[in-house]
């Protein structure tokens, strides 16, 4: 039997953040931002409730994310409604690909040993009035 784990995670995705540098003493010291930690930190708990008493994967992986962003709240009334019927895409900010790396940098280790078992990557970004991120992943067997 396959493999197959589908969960949520609530609340506005958080994109990965740039590194951020500093310097102390003389020396370069690089960090995560503390609003990418908290997210990944919060992705990683919804993963390990998923998993539960599962064993960490160490197959192939297809993982599919279906991202809902919340309607920026600039807009009218019917500017918001097309946002939901799915007439006007998210075309701007957060990148897809920085949404992305903040879920499965919050996921790597606790549903598969390394993000390089990814053989398939699934993404999808919508605007929503509840939002949050699904997440399925699949092993990749055949």
């Amino acid at each position: 039997m396959t493999f197959m784990l589908h969960f949520h995670i609530e609340g506005d995705p958080v994109p990965k953040g740039r590194p951020k540098f500093s310097s102390r003493a003389g020396f370069m010291r690089t960090y995560t931002p503390k609003k990418t930690v908290n997210y990944e930190l919060q992705v990683k708990a919804a993963a390990q409730e998923a998993m539960g008493a599962t064993e960490v994967l160490e197959t192939p992986v297809g993982v599919y994310l279906y991202i809902r962003l919340p309607i920026p709240q600039s807009y009218s009334k019917k500017r918001k409604e097309a946002c939901l019927s799915g007439q006007e895409k998210p075309i701007k900010k957060p990148d897809i690909d920085n949404l992305a790396k903040s879920i499965l940098d919050g996921i790597n280790g606790v549903i598969w040993k390394d993000d390089s078992q990814i053989v398939s990557l699934h993404i999808t970004k919508v605007y929503a009035s509840g939002t949050g991120v699904d997440v399925l992943i699949k092993e990749e067997l055949e």
